[in-house]
């Protein structure tokens, strides 16, 4: 492989500083529920994941039974939270406008969410036209399913097998390997914790980067290194 033929960037916690910004929404609202949990735990636990399905999870853990009314309730407040917050990732507008082959996005959060934190970040014309939510694709399907990268490359006429995915969650990290693809690890978001490159490597990730700088030499080294396997 000489070079890719597409590079998916996540969003939350990857391209734009969201997830500490969600996981403290969330947490705080789960533990007026009745669920107590820190915005660390939750970021370390369920990154990655819908909201809708964190519930799910945690009920079916914690025999705990949540109104479906906090699924709205979440959306609003977080919107509210990131159209104030939200900040890109240091290094991000370098590293995806230094991407010489096609790039786009695959993330779990809703379009216009998506559209808010690339436009309030100046991230959105990097990627206008390229943006694939997982709702919107024709499964619906969440990460960890594969079908939002699947799609992406279909619709960007990309061989997965020459495609490379940067994930900050295991979720994201098991949907791109599903897809074929190669997946780098990124952990330079606040939401990182101790030990969190280890957990992305043994999900699969080839290896794990906390600055964007590092990203296009880490592309070039394991494009190469699959040449010569």
């Amino acid at each position: 492989m000489t070079q890719p033929d597409l590079i998916i960037f996540d969003c939350d916690g990857v391209l734009v500083d969201s997830e500490i910004i969600a996981a403290r929404v969330e947490a705080d609202l789960l533990t007026e529920a009745g669920y107590p949990i820190s915005a660390a735990e939750l970021a370390e636990t369920y990154a990655g994941l819908t909201f809708k399905d964190t519930l799910l999870r945690i009920e079916k853990q914690a025999q705990i039974p949540f109104q479906a009314s906090m699924i709205d309730q979440i959306e609003t407040l977080l919107d509210r939270r990131l159209k104030n917050e939200v900040r890109a990732v240091e290094g991000a507008h370098q590293a995806a406008a230094g991407v010489s082959v096609k790039r786009c996005v695959c993330s779990n959060s809703r379009m216009h969410r998506l559209e808010l934190m690339l436009g309030k970040t100046g991230l959105l014309p990097l990627f206008a036209g390229r943006i694939f939510a997982a709702g919107e694709t024709p499964t619906k399907k969440p990460k960890p399913a594969p079908d939002v990268f699947v799609h992406a490359a279909t619709t960007l006429g990309a061989n997965p097998a020459r495609t490379f995915v940067i994930e900050d969650s295991i979720h994201g990290i098991a949907g791109a390997k599903a897809a074929g693809m190669r997946v780098i690890g990124f952990t330079g978001g606040s939401h990182s914790y101790p030990g969190h490159a280890d957990v992305l490597t043994e999900a699969g990730a080839e290896t794990v980067i906390r600055r964007w700088a590092d990203l296009h030499g880490v592309i070039a080294a394991l494009a190469e290194w699959s040449e010569d396997a």
